[in-house]
């Protein structure tokens, strides 16, 4: 076996033994026990709270799986969500059928995620939140931006940019699954605020709520919510109600420059409204679109077109028409469907767009060219059918479409001086007088009981003898109205004008016959309206007809304002005649149409504190009141200046291309010569009779001038019946 003659291999043990023992060995370091000692309890620590961090993330996970878990249990189906309004709205519809005007809160209708214009959901994305299809509800990444936003520009790192999410904005808008309560105290618009108020307690709130959303509905159904729930200015909610407000379109219809435009008001309703300022609207609108171009929804060839062609309002949004008018409206309606209403209202009402615009282009002109710069004097304009149908209604200046603002149209009372005279003349007429009667125009002094003696003085200092009532009229003479109006009577006086609708306390001495009462202008335009339709008094109205939306059975409906005869015809139509003297020669020939025929009469109370102008075509009404809110003076300013100005303005404007008609007046060559010619009143007579002693005007014996047969009649079935009924 030894001889085999195969050879040993060497042992690798051997080797590294020997190669170990060629090299001297390096001592091995160790830590002294001190090191260990004193970095134990450290290690210790560490690993305590790498123990204990896993555990508690997996209770706080726990925790919040079982909190999104509850609010997905209490999601409601996405339809439910849509309408979450808790006030319904009001639309208006003019004359001819056509918007002009929203109150409430406006919901046009149910949109998708689907069925809206690309453009828009694009904008909408790239506005609020580029990573909406790829986040989970929540997104780090972009609330770690707003942050540091946020302390860049020196604020809180809360305050300002809020890094929310669309769906935590959604969240936002639902308050987190908490609805309102109307019992609560609080009002709608608190409880919204409190919704949207931004605290470290609400964001951690947001986040399981956000993710319960995003476990619950699809990104397009979580989008959905949020284009009919969001509040975009002007009473809109939603964008199907915006596009509808702004543009007059479907959100399904609006170009890429309108999209980026809606998109822009998310961050700030109010102050990105195109109805508050379009130039900072379309600024905004910019500000979209470039954000869209750099996130490829739009090329650069579609942005630089929708900046080339921004986004412009609506004929009617633009026109911001009728705020006062639709204010009246709402004011004037049932309040449970009006102020109050629950349900979506459309109202149908007697509004005249043309109408309106030129009545307050008629009173911008005046101001423009006719008052001084900075003036502060305010002025208002009703023009209405003369059933009472108000077609245009200017509650001041400046103010257009502004709603809930000081309407000087219907809340200012305000004295309505000389044009409180045709009541007083139109007694007269309907007592049995003639327009061609005479009175006396002189000093006249009477002794009030309790006040003692007044005596009027003439606007022009002084006195024209004896005049005709029409001239009486014309030249607007003090004396011979309140001549008239002791002679008649003043409780007939005071009967008269508020049957024909001046309302309020009419004062009950002589200074009555000189407009010392006060009323608004609705009502006195409403009352020269009377006049105009023969007599018959009316009640100004607005709305036609009201009913819910998508109903077609009307809740309401009207179709005049016509009420009781108030004067005869014959005594209206001899009123028309000498009103319209006033314009053809007397104090209000400012107000002249041409070969237009129109009556009216001027008005300016005691040291110019009011200034009127009311008048009437065949077929309009329109009054004109001028003055200072705080009852300051005008200067240089009577009726028969700047407010018939304004009013030939506004009527001219109202009647360009209409046919002219003559006027429902009698014809002043067919009458007789005056029946009593008058004597006077003996500038000594100071009595407090109406009959001053022995001597009697024209206006006290005509007291017993036989009346047309008709007329008798008519009288005798009136007194009857007044008799009967205690009128």
């Amino acid at each position: 076996m030894a001889g085999s003659g195969r050879k040993k291999s060497p042992l690798v043990a051997e080797r590294r033994a020997a190669k170990s023992a060629a090299k001297p060995r390096r001592p091995r370091r160790r830590r002294g026990g001190l090191a260990r000692l004193l970095t134990a309890p450290f290690r210790w620590l560490l690993v305590l709270m790498l123990r204990l961090s896993w555990r508690l993330g997996l209770v706080a996970a726990m925790i919040v799986g079982g909190v999104v878990l509850y609010f997905y249990s209490t999601l409601p189906p996405v339809g439910s969500l849509l309408d979450g309004r808790a006030r319904g709205s009001v639309t208006m519809l003019d004359r001819h059928g056509e918007t002009f005007a929203w109150r409430g809160e406006q919901f046009g209708g149910q949109v998708t995620a689907a069925n809206v214009a690309p453009d828009l959901r694009e904008a909408i994305v790239a506005t609020e939140d580029r990573r909406f299809y790829r986040h989970v509800g929540v997104d780090p990444i972009g609330i770690a931006g707003a942050i540091r936003i946020n302390l860049a520009e020196g604020r809180g790192p809360l305050e300002g940019h809020g890094g929310s999410t669309i769906t935590q904005q959604v969240a936002k808008i639902l308050c987190l699954g908490e609805p309102y309560d109307p019992t609560s105290g609080m009002s709608e618009a608190e409880y919204e605020a409190d919704c949207r108020r931004t605290s470290l307690w609400r964001k951690i709130k947001e986040v399981p709520y956000a993710l319960a959303m995003e476990l619950k509905y699809s990104k397009d159904e979580i989008l959905t919510i949020y284009l009919n729930r969001a509040y975009l200015g002007a009473g809109a909610r939603g964008f199907e109600a915006a596009a509808q407000r702004y543009f007059g379109k479907s959100a399904s219809d609006v170009s890429p420059a309108e999209a980026a435009m809606l998109a822009g008001l998310l961050v700030a309703p109010s102050r990105f409204a195109p109805t508050n300022d379009l130039a900072r609207a379309q600024e905004r609108a910019n500000v979209i679109v470039g954000l869209m171009a750099e996130q490829g929804y739009l090329s650069s060839e579609e942005a630089a077109r929708a900046r080339s062609n921004p986004a412009v309002l609506s004929e009617q949004a633009a026109a911001r028409a009728g705020g006062y008018f639709a204010d009246w409206v709402m004011e004037d309606g049932p309040a449970f469907l009006t102020r109050d209403t629950t349900e979506d209202v459309i109202i149908r009402t007697t509004f005249d767009t043309a109408i309106q615009n030129a009545a307050e282009a008629a009173l911008q002109h005046v101001f423009d060219t006719k008052v001084s710069a900075g003036s502060e004097a305010q002025a208002a304009i009703v023009v209405m059918s003369a059933d009472g149908a108000v077609r245009a209604m200017v509650g001041g200046r400046k103010l257009r479409g502004v709603s809930g603002q000081f309407n000087r149209a219907i809340q200012a009372e305000r004295q309505t001086g000389s044009a409180f005279k045709p009541f007083v003349y139109a007694t007269a007429l309907d007592l049995g007088y003639n327009w061609n009667d005479r009175v006396e125009d002189a000093p006249l002094t009477i002794n009030v009981p309790g006040s003692g003696p007044y005596s009027p003085r003439n606007y022009t200092g002084r006195y024209e003898g004896l005049v005709t009532l029409t001239d009486a009229l014309a030249q607007s003479l003090n004396t011979a109205a309140v001549r008239v109006s002791e002679a008649v009577g003043r409780d007939k006086v005071q009967k008269i004008a508020t049957d024909f609708g001046v309302k309020g306390d009419l004062a009950d001495g002589p200074a009555l016959a000189l407009g010392v009462s006060e009323s608004t202008l609705l009502d006195m335009t409403g009352a020269y309206a009377g006049i105009l339709n023969g007599g018959t008094s009316v009640t100004p109205y607005g709305l036609l007809e009201l009913r819910l939306q998508g109903e077609d059975v009307p809740l309401i409906g009207q179709s005049g304002g016509l009420g009781e005869r108030v004067i005869s015809d014959n005594a209206a139509r001899q009123l028309v005649y000498m009103m319209s003297q006033v314009i053809e020669r007397g104090t209000g020939t400012r107000a002249s149409l041409g070969n237009r025929p129109a009556a009216g009469k001027t008005g300016t109370t005691q040291a110019a504190r009011d200034a009127w102008f009311l008048g009437f075509t065949a077929d309009y009404v329109a009054g004109v009141w001028m003055g200072y809110d705080d009852n300051t003076p005008l200067t240089g300013v009577t009726g028969g200046g700047l407010p018939a100005e304004i009013w030939q303005e506004t009527m001219a404007r109202v009647h360009q291309g209409m046919p002219i008609r003559p006027l429902p007046s009698i014809d002043p060559s067919l009458a007789p010569p005056p029946a009593y010619p008058s004597a006077g009143v003996p500038e000594s007579a100071q009595s407090d009779s109406p009959h001053y002693g022995g001597s009697r005007s024209a206006a006290a014996s005509r007291e017993r001038q036989p009346q047309s047969g008709g007329d008798v009649i008519e009288r005798i079935l009136l007194d009857v019946l007044g008799g009967i009924f205690g009128n």
